[in-house]
């Protein structure tokens, strides 16, 4: 019995206490609330965990954006500059003794090939002596188109044989159609009909542009006999009909 009136006791106490509030001594003390100090608060009043600023990556170099330039627009194009000044062919001349010698021609090309302009050809050649003798500055000839040009045109270039002496020829720096040429590089020839199938071939390039320049011009000798006459040689004095060749340019 005694036992009994104990346990009711114990019970009874334990619904007073919790009846009461009183936390029971295996109950934990509550977590207390963290301080506004550590820690921080949202926008909706719940408390967030701090968070780390990422670190701004370093800017990389763009290679492309530095070729272009600063104001976004495209390089422009070189523009091509027209040539101004003058080109002055000279050589020493010694006029020739005989038959089928003493024909020369002069004429500038383009890197290209291309005839620019003629500048001199020996009249009996240009005035129908081709026709008639085609081993005649045959080079000078073909690059010229001697068969199709006109009147007008032979006359224009063409001249009598000089005596013997200095010889000069200018090239204005205009083309077969009078518009002048851009700068750049231009080849000059001077060919010389030594004997029959026998030449000389002085050429050259020369660029014209803003400095002036000095070139002298490389001899290609051709030999060759026929069954007439034999071919000349490196001693023959038929090589001296044309001396050294030089171009000026003059800006």
């Amino acid at each position: 019995m005694k036992r009994v009136l104990l346990i009711l006791c114990v019970t009874v106490g334990c619904l007073l206490m919790f009846a009461c509030g009183v936390d029971t001594p295996d109950t934990p003390p509550s977590t207390p609330p963290a301080s506004n100090e550590t820690s921080g608060t949202s926008d909706e009043g719940t408390q967030d965990a701090p968070q780390e600023t990422p670190a701004t990556p370093e800017p990389t170099p763009d290679s492309t954006s530095q070729e272009q330039p600063d104001d976004g627009s495209e390089p422009e194009a070189s523009v091509p500059i027209k040539a101004t000044g003058e080109v002055v062919i000279s050589f020493d001349y010694t006029r020739q003794t005989g038959p089928a010698s003493n024909q020369h021609a002069i004429w500038i090309e383009d890197m290209d090939g291309n005839l620019i302009k003629s500048l001199f050809a020996s009249r009996w050649t240009a005035d129908g002596g081709f026709a008639r003798r085609p081993d005649s500055i045959a080079l000078w000839a073909e690059r010229a188109g001697l068969a199709d040009m006109s009147r007008a045109e032979v006359d224009a270039v063409s001249g009598a044989t000089p005596r013997t002496g200095p010889q000069s020829y200018t090239w204005d720096l205009t083309d077969i159609n009078g518009e002048t040429v851009l700068q750049g590089d231009y080849v000059f020839f001077v060919e010389g009909t030594l004997r029959w199938k026998n030449f000389v071939l002085f050429s050259g390039v020369i660029t014209v542009g803003d400095n002036p320049m000095i070139v002298q011009g490389e001899a290609v000798f051709h030999y060759e006999g026929s069954d007439r006459y034999d071919a000349l040689t490196a001693g023959s004095v038929e090589n001296n009909m044309i001396g050294l060749v030089t171009a000026t340019f003059s800006p």
